[in-house]
């Protein structure tokens, strides 16, 4: 039987289903907490950070903190608007990102929240890595200079025998996730296309396929990332 719990978060009065995250919690009560990492569906791991709250004061991942009876959380501050700012910052310094030409711009997550937070030039030098372009699986394209590490496919994309799909290569800095050759050699077009889904960012791309949505009509063109959820509101 699900037990009920009170819990605030930036003052107002919340209901949420004890051992519920955070994030979820919020967003049944129509308050957004921002997230690249995590997925529905997906266990969270809490690795983009960008969910930082302070809860009773201290600062944790809001997507793998449970709540609990009176408990309460900040979400929106002066210091987590900047912390969420410099990882967004980040994100952007340490790959190659070209929006004007990414296939996902205007679906893209990343993007959506550079424009929610308002980011101009970020803080941090630009890293310019030597990133290849990985076309080797004959239905995917994966864009190294893209990625950003969320595991959101390592985690959520499996073949019918549950394998994984996608695993980390390489490490320190010359780390990025790869394709598995044997088992995605037979990669369906569903799922393929899953693994498009999955991505918050342009990194992975079906091939020969593109622009099903003209720019100007996406996802995120017309309404701001998290604008839905607040409206619950």
């Amino acid at each position: 039987m699900n037990q009920i719990v009170n819990i605030t978060i930036d003052g107002i009065e919340c209901m949420a289903q004890k051992g519920q995250y955070i994030v979820d919690a919020a967003k049944d009560n129509g308050i957004y907490i921002p997230t690249l990492c995590n997925y529905p569906g997906v266990k969270p791991r809490g690795s983009c950070r960008i969910c930082t709250v302070k809860v009773n004061g201290r600062l944790m991942t809001a997507c793998t903190t449970p709540v609990s009876e009176n408990m309460e959380i900040i979400n929106e501050d002066p210091e987590l608007a900047d912390l969420r700012k410099a990882i967004i910052e980040l994100f952007f310094i340490e790959g190659n990102h070209f929006c004007p030409a990414c296939e996902k711009s205007g679906n893209c997550e990343l993007q959506a929240l550079a424009y929610r937070y308002k980011i101009m030039v970020p803080r941090f030098p630009y890293a310019f890595p030597q990133r290849e372009l990985d076309a080797s699986n004959p239905k995917l394209v994966k864009d190294q200079n893209r990625c950003i590490l969320c595991k959101r496919c390592i985690r959520g994309i499996h073949d019918e025998k549950g394998r994984t799909i996608f695993a980390y290569r390489r490490r320190g800095t010359h780390v990025e996730i790869g394709v598995d050759p044997k088992i995605g050699k037979d990669l369906s077009d569903d799922l393929a296309q899953k693994s498009m889904d999955i991505c918050p960012v342009g990194a992975l791309l079906v091939r020969e396929k593109g622009f099903d949505v003209p720019i100007g009509e996406r996802k995120y063109d017309k309404q701001s990332i998290g604008s839905d959820i607040e409206e619950k509101r």
